[in-house]
Order: C-alpha cells, then sequence, then structure tokens
C-alpha cells in the first residue's frame, strides 16, 4: 500500500513516515498544499494523511480540488489539532473520509488507515463500463464490442476518469490537472491526447462515445444529446 502524507510540521511527518514504513507502507511527503496537489493528482496512492494547516493551499481546499476538479478518489484521512465540531464536519464535506485529531496515538493512525481503506477498496468500482466499452481497473484491460484496445498510461488515467463521470461533462481545466497537476506542457496537449484516445475508442466503430462539448471540455456516452 503506498501512502502520501501531507504534512508541514517535520517532527510529525517525520514520526509518521517511519512508523508507516516499520508497518511495511510504502510513503511519500509534500510539505505544503501545491506540491502535496501534484503529487496527488500525478501518482497513484491508496490512501492520502491531509493535514489541514498547510501552507501555500489549506487541507479543506487542497481535498476540495481533489474530489471535485480532479475527480480524484483516493481515500483521505485528514490530520488536525482543529476539535471542534464545524470543523469535523467541513472536512468531511469538501470529501475527507476520516478525520484524526492531533495529537494522536501511531497505532491508532495505523487502525483507522486499516478501516478506510477495507472500506473504501470494498466500495471503489473495479470495472467502469459505458455502452460497450468496459475498462477493467485490476487488469488494465479495456475492450470495446469485445475487441481489445491498446491505450497508453496516460491514455488509461483519461479514459477512467471521463468513464467515471459519464455521461457528465469533465471540464478541460479538471483534466489538465489530473493529468499534470498544476503545471500542465501546452495548450494542445490535451486535445492530442484526446485525438488519440477517440482513434482508439471510437474510430473502428459506428457509433461515437467520446463527445467535445466545445468551449468546456469532454464527455462519454452513448447518446450525443446528452
Amino acid at each position: 500500500m503506498r501512502i502520501l502524507v501531507i504534512e508541514d510540521n517535520p517532527d510529525i511527518l517525520a514520526n509518521v513516515m517511519d512508523y508507516l514504513q516499520l508497518k511495511g507502507f510504502t510513503v511519500d511527503c509534500a510539505r505544503d498544499g501545491v506540491s502535496g496537489l501534484h503529487l496527488a493528482v500525478t501518482q497513484p496512492f491508496d490512501l492520502i494523511l491531509l493535514d489541514i494547516m498547510l501552507p501555500g493551499m489549506d487541507g479543506y481546499q487542497l481535498c476540495e480540488r481533489l474530489r471535485q476538479d480532479a475527480c480524484v478518489a483516493t481515500p483521505i484521512i485528514m490530520l488536525t489539532a482543529r476539535d471542534a465540531l464545524d470543523d469535523r464536519v467541513r472536512g468531511l464535506r469538501t470529501g475527507a473520509d476520516d478525520y484524526l485529531i492531533k495529537p494522536f496515538a501511531l497505532s491508532e493512525l495505523v487502525a483507522r488507515i486499516e478501516a478506510v481503506l477495507r472500506r473504501c477498496h470494498g466500495e471503489l468500482k473495479r470495472h467502469l463500463q459505458v455502452a460497450d466499452l468496459h475498462y477493467d481497473l485490476d487488469t488494465l484491460e479495456v475492450t470495446r464490442a469485445d475487441q481489445t484496445l491498446r491505450l497508453n498510461p496516460l491514455a488509461l488515467k483519461l479514459l477512467a476518469i471521463l468513464m467515471r463521470k459519464s455521461p457528465a461533462v469533465v471540464r478541460r481545466e479538471a483534466l489538465e490537472e489530473a493529468l499534470w497537476g498544476e503545471d500542465p506542457p501546452d495548450s494542445d496537449s490535451l486535445r492530442s491526447h484526446i485525438h488519440q484516445l477517440r482513434q482508439a475508442v471510437d474510430k473502428p466503430f459506428e457509433r461515437a462515445l467520446l463527445h467535445t462539448v466545445h468551449g468546456i471540455g469532454y464527455r462519454l456516452s452513448d447518446r450525443a444529446d446528452v
């Protein structure tokens, strides 16, 4: 299991990382909100430990951007000294899966991590489908009309986002942030990857699933008028 710890207190960060590594987790870290957001949207993690009081971008803002803009479903446990009810409710409403108040015992932290992973992994949809397009998230196999489609890693990530949101429109900005974080290569990169995805997903078939919503973004749907 790979965990991202976003925490600006060096002592807490060191203690948490050391303990989690002793428990067999692979741990990466960030010490500010912007760096944490970049790592969370560009690399795969099984869980994120997120401090609320962060430089650059606080934990509430970061969590909200992950959930609403970048479409990241990775489980999040918020870590904070704020113990007021309103703070806990706000954290959960922005998309956190659990809330742990500082100071906490490291053994309790691991127990919370294990509980959230059991709950969220049991709920995660491991097979995506839009019309006759299927994507198995465990094997990374994509098929349409029983034909296997070959996609590169970035196309797979792009497809997963669009399929999870189908038939809703996903804005260009959200796709760019999910793929490249705060620093997309250039204005034509997303268009190029969409074109490549459309060549694989739609070109060999009679009915188009990938639609451009001009001036807004893209969506996957078996209906052009949704």
